[in-house]
């Protein structure tokens, strides 16, 4: 027994001395710390020291390793979004700055998830920090609403429009008509064949709401006409209501251009649709003063401005739909206008980021509104103005033609940034041709996807909620969670009407 005990004695000797000569076995002093740290308070002490793996292998089985390769961070530019999912790194990224720093080719988002997950929480990030910066934020539809709290909060302009607020005149041409005496002679002309293309588009998109189909060639020739003979010069902005009298007394403009071969019979049984479409858009129509007067409240182009649709009735499809389209060419065109300004020296250069939320709701609204959309946003896209266009799902852009679908999924695919949230697979449509979507992008957004929680809790919050795969082509996704402050989720509460109700029920219950 004694001869064990003093090999037992020798052994632990000879394992305290190898432990002592790697420093292993010191819990160091205040001067010379051990490996593990000093084992005071605050010492940092760790219990116990995990080896880092090792591993052996030929460089043919390890060729995708070998040479070895330094991982690289994202880049730290933009509007800090969240922290990553898996990295835990900062996660920053916004169509203006990415495209000022040459990250991406064209300053556009897209943003898709489900309902309640946090779509507009992460554009209203993204949209206070820029502001931050000195870009200016313009939500040209807000129809819950979702943005209004937070342009007030940046002491920006809200423009209630709908039935009782404010009136948009679709012929407004904006400020840029302003700078017109104040540019050369072809620069003029180019500005001017602009700003008359975006008001026959925006009142020929109404008309086509009106009527449910599309403007025939020869009356979209008569509407012009009749546009221009009444505002040859852009100097006096015309009523729908004038542009339909024009038409109705038969100008000989809009009679030459109408070829009714001189038959007053033949001139009113061609453009009599185009009148009665018209007429749906006049002060007597079903819009009242809303498309038929002139514009009421003038845009502040220097600080953020936002459209509130919120009192404009969910079953009212036209007015909404109508709503967008207009206050989108509007705003669009008043940016244009302020750049023209700046342009000519007569304003400061600034810049601008468009926001069209809900897209849905306008293109439900109408077949035909999909054309108009794409037409304002491809103006965007040559005057580089930055856009952030959002929806539900892909199949919101699903429409009754092959066509028409065609034409909504390109907002998506020409979006240089799309921010994916939670997705049922079956709302995906073709975004995994579109992004070559591994498997695993395609599960973990299909998680994402359940609104139920399994926590158990009361008022628990769905597991998907602000997180996002942010897509940039056929690259990999980078999934992060959108994380807020105290003060931002003040901005952010859009269920405010849910707790009040909340609240007042409890209460009632409690008095019981």
């Amino acid at each position: 027994m004694k001869a064990v005990a003093e090999e037992e004695s020798k052994a632990r000797a000879g394992l305290a001395a190898v432990l002592e000569t790697f420093g292993w076995g010191s819990d160091g002093d205040a001067e010379h710390p051990g490996k593990r740290g000093r084992k005071v308070p605050g010492g940092g002490y760790a219990s116990v020291v995990e080896a880092a793996p090792e591993f052996e292998a030929p460089t043919n089985q390890v060729c995708g390793l070998w040479p070895f390769s330094a991982g690289s961070s994202l880049p730290v530019t933009g509007a800090f979004l969240g922290r990553h999912q898996y990295l835990a790194t900062h996660v920053c990224a916004d169509p203006v700055v990415w495209f000022q720093q040459g990250l991406i080719l064209n300053p556009s988002a897209f943003v898709l998830g489900r309902p309640g997950l946090g779509k507009s929480t992460l554009i209203r990030r993204m949209l206070t920090v820029l502001a931050a910066s000195g870009v200016i934020p313009m939500i040209l539809s807000d129809l819950k609403p979702d943005y209004v709290k937070l342009v007030r909060a940046l002491g920006g302009q809200v423009i209630t429009a709908g039935r009782g607020g404010a009136n948009v005149n679709p012929l407004d041409p904006g400020p840029a008509v302003q700078a017109l005496d104040h540019l050369e002679d072809e620069e003029a002309v180019r500005v001017r064949a602009q700003l008359e293309g975006r008001r026959l588009n925006t009142l020929a998109g109404l008309c086509e709401l009106v009527r449910g189909d599309s403007l025939s060639d020869f009356e979209l020739t008569a509407l012009r006409t009749a546009i221009r003979v009444l505002d040859p010069d852009l100097t006096a902005t015309p009523v729908v209501d004038e542009v339909r009298e024009v038409i109705e007394a038969r100008h000989p403009e809009v009679r030459r251009v109408i070829r009714d071969r001189g038959s007053d019979e033949r001139y009113d049984n061609r453009t009599e649709r185009l009148v009665d479409a018209l007429q749906g858009l006049g002060l007597d129509g079903p819009f009242g003063p809303t498309f038929a007067s002139h514009t009421s409240v003038p845009l502040v182009l220097d600080r953020p401005m936002v459209f509130d649709m919120s009192e404009v009735d969910d079953n009212d499809m036209q007015m909404q739909a109508g709503l967008q389209l207009v206050c989108w060419s509007w705003g669009s065109a008043a940016v244009q206008g302020a750049k023209i300004l700046a342009h000519a020296g007569l304003a400061p250069e600034r810049i601008y980021v468009l926001v069209m939320d809900e897209l849905w709701r306008v293109l439900r609204a109408s077949l035909h509104m999909v054309d108009r959309i794409d037409a304002i946003t491809r103006l965007n896209r040559q005057l580089l103005l930055p856009q952030i266009m959002c929806t539900h799902t892909m199949q919101d852009l699903v429409l009754a033609t092959e066509t028409a679908t065609s034409k909504a999924w390109g907002f998506v695919e020409r979006s240089e940034m799309v921010f994916l949230g939670g997705l049922a697979p079956k709302e995906m449509g073709n975004l995994t041709q579109v992004f070559s979507m591994p498997e695993k992008e395609r599960q973990m957004i299909t998680t994402w996807s359940d609104v139920h929680s399994t926590s158990g809790k009361e008022n628990a919050e769905p597991p998907g909620l602000g997180l996002f795969l942010l897509k940039l082509g056929s690259k990999p996704g980078i999934p992060f969670r959108v994380d807020l402050s105290p003060l931002e989720k003040k901005v952010n509460d859009t269920n405010e009407r849910w707790a009040a109700h909340e609240a007042s029920r409890r209460a009632e219950k409690g008095a019981a």
